[in-house]
């Protein structure tokens, strides 16, 4: 019987330097070229496919398109900063959404929440669509922020919780729902006591 079947190869074609986003430091790079055979015997023998290449970090490990080494570190904290302002509105959203309803001066505090707390301004037009995604989809609030802030910065998550808190308390009291989606972020945030407080201790200055 004739053993035939697949494998990919993969081998070194270049070494740099660049800045990891993973790392969010300069390290070493190495560019990666991974490319499908035909095996006999488990042999490879015929390629099947075109090369792919890739870097990779040789700190973390971690695999990138190679446009990345195009990238400055100003560039990718822009990037990532963006990136971060609108997951910190739509996190806002879903805590607001919370209760099933959204009201007007609910709308009023997201639209104050994004104009200067995050710098990212956003019309009426924007948060309705962000609410019907989330009502169409069912997104709980715990559910999207325990995904996205896995790449977030102690001071994004203070923010985002800031966020948070504000659109929660926008119709000046919070309910027992939001009071336990808000504690239920200081765990997946990972903040200690002492965090979560001085946190909404600095929104609540900032909103009087």
């Amino acid at each position: 019987m004739i053993l035939i079947g697949t494998m990919n190869l993969t081998r070194t074609r270049d070494r740099g330097n660049f800045y990891c986003p993973a790392c969010r430091t300069p390290q070493s790079f190495r560019l990666r070229a991974r490319r499908p055979f035909l095996t006999l015997y488990f042999v490879p023998t015929v390629p099947i496919g075109a090369a792919e290449e890739f870097v990779q970090c040789d700190s973390c490990r971690s695999t990138w398109d190679q446009s990345v080494l195009s990238m400055d570190r100003e560039t990718h904290e822009a990037t990532v900063e963006s990136q971060f302002l609108d997951e910190a509105i739509r996190s806002a959203v879903l805590v607001v959404l919370a209760d099933g309803e959204i009201s007007e001066n609910e709308i009023d505090a997201l639209q104050t929440i994004a104009n200067h707390l995050l710098e990212q301004p956003i019309d009426r037009e924007e948060l309705g669509r962000l609410c019907s995604i989330a009502r169409e989809n069912k997104i709980l609030a715990k559910n999207y922020v325990l995904t996205t802030s896995r790449g977030w910065t102690q001071d994004q998550r203070m923010r985002a919780l800031q966020a948070m808190f504000l659109a929660a308390s926008a119709e000046g009291k919070l309910e027992p729902k939001q009071l336990e989606i808000l504690a239920e972020m200081r765990e997946i945030l990972e903040l200690t006591d002492l965090e979560y407080e001085a946190a909404i201790e600095e929104a609540l200055l900032w909103d009087a």
